[in-house]
């Protein structure tokens, strides 16, 4: 039975095998309806539970920095409708879901201190979706379940003592030796990915540095970065500058010039 379990699992793992927009192998096991579905749902759920902000202004603000980013995606993203919506939310936060949804905490803007800085911060939510990061965090889940159960069932079946305690360091190792890594790479990759895509739409990427030191100088970054699903500040800082002279090149040759003023 557990060759069998395993026998799927690999099949299942080499069907989803893709390529991130960065050129990392990932594993996507779910098709682009049922992820659409998902976001959806979530997106709908959220406005149920959660105070929308009304303030024209503010709303025109953030659509209009969005408006810019999504006009630079890949035409299967860039063609889409898609749903802007300021959440009144005191952290500094933003999300996007597959499907075409962008949600912005009020919070965020007392961060992001203008429209760079917060297409810093939507082009990497943004980026998130581009490179299916949803559908491998849902698929990752998925096979570690699997894999859980097959783990208890071979423990079961051996008699082996101190089955709890294995269960449990099982647990852990997964936790800290592949989800938080993999959420750290999830995140740098979108990093690079809305760094290209803030350029692209004409916005300024040096923004991008100050934007994660005003999140250091907020609170943000305190957790020890192995232990967190997030790179600290400092290491996002430095990957940035690292990338920047793509960026800004990229900048001057789209010769755009945002006018998306609060």
């Amino acid at each position: 039975m557990k060759k069998l379990v395993i026998a799927i699992l690999a099949t299942a793992v080499l069907a989803g095998c893709k390529t991130s927009p960065t050129g990392r192998t990932q594993i996507a096991l779910y098709s682009d309806q049922q992820m659409s579905q998902m976001g959806q749902q979530s997106f709908v759920d959220m406005k149920k539970n959660q105070k929308i902000n009304n303030d024209p202004r503010v709303n025109a603000y953030v659509k209009c920095i969005a408006d810019d980013v999504i006009a630079v995606l890949p035409q299967q993203y860039a063609t889409q409708a898609w749903e802007v919506v300021v959440f009144e939310d005191d952290s500094a936060n933003a999300f996007a879901l597959p499907g075409g949804y962008i949600g912005v905490h009020t919070g965020l803007l007392k961060v992001a201190k203008n429209q760079h800085q917060l297409a810093t911060v939507i082009g990497h939510e943004v980026g998130h979706v581009i490179a299916e990061h949803s559908n491998e965090r849902v698929s990752q889940s998925a096979l570690l379940q699997t894999g859980m159960q097959v783990g208890g069932a071979a423990l079961d079946m051996g008699n082996v003592q101190y089955r709890g305690e294995i269960m449990q360091a099982l647990g852990l190792g997964a936790q800290y030796g592949v989800i938080l890594p993999f959420s750290r790479s999830h995140e740098s990759e979108a990093d690079v990915i809305g760094l290209d895509l803030m350029a692209k739409a004409g916005f300024n990427p040096q923004e991008s540095v100050t934007l994660w030191q005003n999140m250091s100088q907020a609170g943000s970054g305190n957790t020890p970065e192995f232990m967190s699903t997030h790179p600290s500040p400092s290491n996002r800082i430095k990957e940035l500058q690292n990338k920047m002279p793509g960026a800004l090149n990229e900048q001057k040759v789209a010769g755009k010039n945002p006018q998306c003023n609060l």
